[in-house]
């Protein structure tokens, strides 16, 4: 018993010994508690809506008032004409549109029927089918009112329609999400033991006595896993368009050049993090679970941000994969062009510059 316990005394060494890990086993649990229990939600709260009241009648400032009072919306666009519905679409800034038709409320108490239209932005499938119909629902309890305190029959007519992805189908989210998941981890995962490797290996030492300079040697590790990586972005094009169906509607070399910046991003991600451990297993480890969950959950893949609390938006901003996601989403589903989506491009070169330059910081000369 006595050398059971002294195994047992040896090993709680290791573990307080070992700051890194023992952060892991013990803040690990926590973030992921934390990030699960508030982000990850099916219930779609706070999304932004555009309004275009061509009635400005009593009804219509009556229901606009109980969507924007609801915590499923918040009405953060009044449009004054048809036309401007597309662009709300495409700059991003309303999940849905609510049109009220002119003379909403005379129709209403004279014919008993009135038309309202629901314009969903389905790019996202569950997120649009989802606001579409509490958005119906919330029209729907107005009319139920109404049939309660009068005889005659009332009648809202809702015609809804789902723009970008009107059969609502999963793989216009589905394949976009896997292609960051995908690009993120195994780009990163490539080059986060490329440096590493040779200092187990022992050949770090044949490489530091030549006169090759750290900026050229971290870019000829990144080189052959940028082609790996563009060749991957390739094969998931092709299969997205032939096998799922997934239509192309935006710049196609737009789209491959997003892509081959987010590989490089990636590869810059693993470069650093190749330069800051000193094993292959702690390397593998950082780039597999330290950057899969910040992808599943901050992206915007899985589970909407607006849904968050709002410091768990705010860390948001600083993941790449959330800037990504919304390239992609753009280009490949709603067909839109550089204009919409520079800001998120440019972000993401800042951020590839920014690892890029800390992995060639980080790398020592000396062992």
């Amino acid at each position: 018993m006595r050398t059971f316990f002294a195994f047992v005394q040896k090993e709680f060494r290791h573990v307080l010994r070992d700051r890194r890990s023992l952060v892991v086993l013990i803040g690990m649990p926590i973030v992921m508690l934390l990030l699960y229990g508030f982000a990850l939600s099916n219930e779609v709260k706070n999304s932004k809506i555009a309004v275009l009241d061509l009635s400005k009648d009593d009804v219509t400032r009556e229901l606009i008032q109980r969507l924007d009072a609801s915590r499923f919306f918040t009405v953060t666009e009044y449009l004054q004409s048809q036309e401007e519905v597309e662009q709300v679409f495409r700059q991003g800034k309303a999940r849905a549109a609510i049109i009220f038709q002119q003379g909403f409320q005379n129709s209403l108490l004279h014919t008993n029927s009135a038309d309202v239209q629901i314009i969903a932005d389905a790019s996202d499938t569950n997120t649009g089918s989802t606001v579409a119909f509490y958005a119906a629902n919330i029209l729907s309890s107005y009319q139920n009112e109404l049939l309660a305190q009068q005889k005659m029959p009332y009648r809202i007519i809702i015609d809804a329609q789902m723009v970008y992805n009107p059969q609502l189908k999963s793989a216009f989210n589905f394949v976009p999400g896997v292609m960051v998941l995908i690009l993120i981890l195994l780009c990163s995962m490539l080059t986060a033991v490329a440096i590493v490797r040779e200092k187990e290996m022992g050949t770090m030492e044949l490489i530091l006595v030549s006169p090759t300079r750290p900026w050229m040697m971290i870019l000829a590790k990144a080189l052959p896993f940028l082609i790996v990586g563009l060749l991957n972005v390739v094969v998931i094009l092709l299969m997205a368009y032939t096998v799922l169906g997934l239509p192309m509607r935006g710049n196609l070399p737009l789209l491959v050049a997003s892509c081959g910046l987010f590989v490089l991003l990636a590869l810059s991600l693993g470069l650093f993090i190749s330069t800051r451990t000193q094993s292959q297993q702690v390397a593998l480890f950082i780039s597999l679970v330290g950057l899969m969950l910040p992808s599943l959950v901050f992206s915007g893949f899985m589970f909407p941000l607006e849904n968050m609390p709002l410091p768990l938006q705010i860390i948001s901003n600083v993941v790449p994969t959330k800037y990504f996601f919304n390239v992609l989403k753009s280009v490949m589903i709603k067909g839109l062009g550089i204009t919409y989506v520079w800001k998120d491009l440019l972000v993401l070169v800042g951020m590839t510059l920014f690892f890029l330059g800390m992995a060639i910081k980080s790398f020592k000369i000396r062992l």
